[in-house]
C-alpha cells in the first residue's frame, strides 16, 4: 500500500495553516513543502494543477473542520444562542493560543483567488453554504420559520467572518465578544 494519501493530507493541511496565516501569494510551493515533510515530487504528482488545486483541497479541508466543529456544537447545546455562545468561547481561546495570527482557514485564500478563479470562490461559496445550513438548522429545529432562519444563518456566518478578520487586525477577541452577544440576541428574539 502507498503512503500517498498520508503525504496528501500532510500537503493539505501544512498549506492550509500557511495560507491562513501568510495569505495565498505570500506562501510559495517550498514552504508547503518544508512544513508538510513530504517529499517534494509529491506535491507535484497529487496536485498536478498546482497551487491552486492545493487551495481549492486546503478550502474543503478546512471548511469540513469548521462544520464538524458547528454540527457537534449543534448537537451539545439545547438552543441556537448556547451554540452560537459555545463557538465564540472556542474562536476565542484558538485565537489568543495563535496570539491572533489565525483566523478563518478559509478567507485569506478566498479573498485573494476568488475574483479571479471560479473553483476557488465555488468552493468557498460551499463551505459557507454548509456553515449556513448548521445554523439554519439549529433555528428551525427551535421553531424559527425557514425564512427567518435563512436570514440569521447567513448573518451569523458574515458576522463570524467580519469578526475573525477584525480579530486578527486588533489582535484582540473583543471583536468575537460583540458578535456573539448581537448574534445570540437576534437568535433569541428569533426564537421566543
Amino acid at each position: 500500500m502507498s503512503a500517498a494519501p498520508k503525504h496528501r493530507d500532510k500537503i493539505v493541511r501544512a498549506a492550509a495553516l500557511l495560507f491562513r496565516r501568510n495569505g495565498y501569494a505570500a506562501t510559495g510551493m517550498n514552504d508547503i513543502v518544508a512544513l508538510s515533510g513530504a517529499p517534494k515530487g509529491s506535491v507535484y504528482h497529487y496536485f498536478p494543477e498546482g497551487k491552486e488545486q492545493i487551495a481549492i483541497e486546503t478550502i474543503h479541508y478546512a471548511s469540513g473542520l469548521v462544520a464538524k466543529t458547528l454540527a457537534e456544537l449543534s448537537e451539545t447545546y439545547s438552543t441556537p444562542s448556547d451554540m452560537v455562545s459555545a463557538y465564540g468561547t472556542l474562536l476565542r481561546g484558538w485565537l489568543a493560543k495563535s496570539e491572533y495570527q489565525d483566523g478563518c482557514p478559509i478567507t485569506t485564500t478566498l479573498l485573494e483567488l476568488s475574483a479571479t478563479s471560479e473553483p476557488v470562490a465555488q468552493a468557498g461559496r460551499s463551505a459557507f453554504a454548509s456553515w449556513k445550513n448548521i445554523y439554519q438548522g439549529k433555528l428551525t429545529a427551535a421553531g424559527v420559520s425557514e425564512q427567518r432562519a435563512n436570514s440569521l444563518a447567513s448573518m451569523a456566518v458574515i458576522s463570524f467572518q467580519g469578526a475573525l478578520i477584525m480579530t486578527k487586525v486588533e489582535h484582540s477577541s473583543q471583536p468575537i465578544v460583540d458578535v456573539v452577544a448581537e448574534i445570540t440576541s437576534l437568535f433569541d428574539a428569533a426564537v421566543s
